[in-house]
């Protein structure tokens, strides 16, 4: 299995993924597509391996702390050294948020138009907070050992 990414339309790249190994690969990759400014939503279910897959991602971009989840902080926040410099990295968990109006009093709203990188699991408990131009990544289990991973860039204004 690969952690490579498939065009499936006009903005839709999807992957599989057989290991929490080929998940980190897959969020790995999508670090050549992300930037100062850039938000992912991370939807899926519980272990599905949106925390493996944000590791991934962080440690392709330069942070060299172990990702964890943000269950019980809500944000974790991490330097990425890059070859573009210093960088912030934001992992944000909503999990346990009901609203917009619960993101926007832990401040998440700040991190999302800032200069760093914004993950977010559980974007629906955030409602109209997350930004139209956010990436959405779905991972949906499709066995035990199996995930499907689904990115939909937005479309181009």
């Amino acid at each position: 299995m690969s952690a490579r990414w498939t065009r499936k339309g006009a903005s839709l790249f999807e992957t599989r993924s057989s290991s929490p190994e080929e998940t980190a690969a897959a969020g790995a990759r999508l670090a050549a597509l992300v930037g100062p400014g850039t938000v992912l939503a991370l939807s899926g279910p519980l272990g599905a391996g949106k925390t493996c897959l944000t590791a991934g991602l962080a440690r392709a971009l330069g942070v060299r702390e172990t990702v964890t989840s943000p269950s019980y902080a809500l944000i974790q926040e991490y330097e990425a050294r890059g070859k573009a410099g210093a960088l912030p990295f934001y992992h944000i968990d909503a999990y346990r948020l009901s609203g917009e109006d619960d993101f926007y009093s832990t401040g998440g709203e700040e991190l999302l138009y800032g200069k760093g990188v914004s993950v977010i699991e559980w974007p629906e408990r955030i409602g109209a907070a997350l930004p139209a131009e956010a990436i959405r990544v779905t991972i949906t289990i499709e066995d035990d050992d199996m995930r499907r991973i689904q990115a939909v860039f937005p479309e181009e204004a």
